[in-house]
């Protein structure tokens, strides 16, 4: 491990700390103002402590020559996504924001994180097979609540129950932000989330009549301003750095330290212990969280290990060229290469593949995430007039 990675991995432990001592805040600031209220400022807080960061990349973009997301369609795609994500979020953190009313942060924090164990069970309706160790967490969660949140009995507790409900709120939020992240600026994205969320947020209040008076947003500003600029601003701008030098899969492991840190800030600055049973169920509960990472920590140790020795990196002036966006299986690209030659001769063209000029491809989709039919893959071949 370089020097790089240790900063990095420092950089994401503060990140968790970061996001597990906002459990605290956000419980402070509940005792001055409404959920709804509270998450409508806290977002619009994050949204606009985004805009500086995004003028910054706009302008590095600009002197660099590239402008990610100024077509039409990147756009529509950009405020679509922005929109069905801020959504998701705005259900998620008012169910959370609820639950933390009628809870500990500590339990909070763990039953939240279970959001780990269920994104990758959800990949069933993405048809993928899911590991034994998927389904094991799996139980392991299960019993984790049990003791953490069940005294003798088989009813969740209120808080419980509503964290429990916000922990399949950010699930669909995360697979949201996996469908439209590969599309658009995900910085972008992330500041339009957080307004949308403000904004639905607000509604939400004016529907409960819980609007909050001057008087109780002076008391809850600390709580409002570290969850909303720390917790957002700071924390998301740190993982984007922290990521960039990191394995994915040892980031989410890092980053799931965020319930342990949640559990620890509530005991040091609100006093709130657990017993000796509900640490048991901590402890199951964050066993389930690190085994659900197993499979991508295991993939990323083996992919260290590949050799790469005989791949090399060249520079290919192409010259004059024919290519077409196939959308589909790799064994129906004949069919496009077979419209590819009728374009040449209708425009009085025809292939130079030789040693030199060769037949190339650029696949834009992952093919162990999207469907066969939907693969995305330019086709470009080398040409001459004819």
């Amino acid at each position: 491990m370089n020097r790089k990675q240790i900063q990095s991995n420092l950089m994401l432990v503060l990140v968790a700390l970061i996001w597990g001592t906002a459990f605290v805040f956000q419980a402070m600031g509940g005792d001055s103002m409404s959920a709804y209220a509270f998450n409508a400022l806290r977002s619009l807080a994050a949204g606009i402590a985004l805009l500086p960061l995004i003028a910054f990349n706009n302008a590095k973009q600009k002197k660099s020559g590239r402008a990610a997301g100024t077509y039409p369609k990147d756009r529509r795609t950009l405020i679509v996504g922005g929109i069905v994500v801020g959504a998701a979020l705005a259900v998620a953190s008012a169910l959370q924001q609820l639950g933390i009313g009628f809870t500990t942060v500590g339990k909070a924090g763990f039953i939240t994180a279970m959001y780990i164990v269920f994104v990758p069970v959800f990949g069933i309706f993405q048809r993928r097979r899911l590991p034994v160790t998927v389904w094991i967490s799996v139980a392991l969660g299960v019993v984790g609540l049990y003791f953490l949140s069940m005294n003798g009995s088989f009813t969740l507790q209120k808080g419980d129950a509503l964290i429990l409900c916000c922990a399949f709120g950010y699930t669909a939020h995360i697979l949201l932000i996996d469908h439209f992240s590969p599309k658009v600026d995900g910085i972008k994205m992330s500041c339009i989330q957080f307004f949308v969320c403000a904004a639905l947020s607000a509604v939400f209040m004016l529907i409960d009549g819980s609007v909050s008076t001057w008087q109780a947003i002076g008391e809850a500003i600390i709580p409002i301003l570290y969850t909303g600029v720390m917790s957002s601003g700071v924390g998301y701008t740190l993982q984007i750095i922290a990521q960039k030098n990191t394995e994915p899969a040892v980031a989410s492991l890092l980053m799931s330290l965020e319930s342990v840190f949640a559990a620890l800030a509530g005991w040091v600055l609100l006093n709130q212990k657990f017993s000796s049973r509900e640490m048991l169920g901590c402890a199951i509960m964050f066993a389930a969280i690190v085994l659900a990472q197993l499979p991508d920590l295991i993939a990323a140790a083996k992919k260290k290990k590949l050799d790469c020795s005989a791949a090399e990196f060249l520079t290919v002036d192409e010259g004059l060229c024919v290519q077409i966006m196939h959308v589909g299986s790799f064994d129906d690209e004949p069919e496009s290469v077979a419209r590819m030659d009728a374009f040449l001769r209708e425009n009085g063209y025809e292939n130079d593949l030789n040693d030199v000029r060769l037949h190339h491809e650029i696949y834009l989709s992952d093919p162990r995430r999207v469907a066969a039919e939907k693969r995305k893959t330019v086709i470009r071949h080398p040409i001459k007039k004819a």
